[in-house]
């Protein structure tokens, strides 16, 4: 079996360029929890932005609630009027697209926004959904079998982490 090794704060760094090349001044950045929350926590420091990121989770509206039920995480913090808004939503992993269903229709839950866009760390391809990044950092191939997750340490350093998925 191949290793996957990603360098985190390298696409971090790519991340940052194609959020600046899409963001406009009206762009109000939303972070998944918790990889797409660190991301846009540190984007919004790093780019000097004013306010606050907001924060939304996918739970409520995940087509598997039942079986997952309410996962540790966060909860869904947008501290602007979504109605009328650019909202960019970050996230670290962009796989089958379901996730990222869920926090649109969260998203939609607070009011109607002007546009919708989405950057990733890393697309790894897998779509169940039609689905797609307006930016990714990076495009990988994993086997279904594996997953990969965003982790931060103390320093607020990235890193990623590649596990087995539990069988069905």
């Amino acid at each position: 079996m191949t290793s996957l090794t990603l360098d985190a704060e390298a696409l971090y760094r790519e991340l940052l360029r194609g959020v600046r090349q899409i963001c406009t001044v009206q762009t109000r950045l939303v972070g998944i929890t918790s990889g797409g929350a660190w991301l846009a926590q540190r984007l919004h420091a790093d780019m000097q932005l004013d306010g606050a990121p907001g924060v939304i989770s996918s739970v409520m509206h995940r087509d598997d609630f039942a079986s997952r039920g309410l996962a540790a995480g966060g909860q869904t913090v947008l501290p602007f009027d979504v109605n009328g808004a650019d909202i960019l939503i970050l996230d670290d992993v962009l796989f089958t697209g379901r996730t990222l269903r869920a926090v649109i229709n969260e998203l939609f839950d607070y009011g109607r926004p002007a546009r919708v866009q989405l950057a990733v760390l890393v697309d790894r391809g897998g779509r169940e959904l039609p689905i797609q990044a307006d930016f990714a950092a990076a495009r990988v191939a994993l086997p279904a079998h594996q997953s990969l997750s965003l982790a931060r340490s103390d320093a607020g350093d990235f890193s990623f982490q590649v596990k087995e998925r539990k069988s069905c």
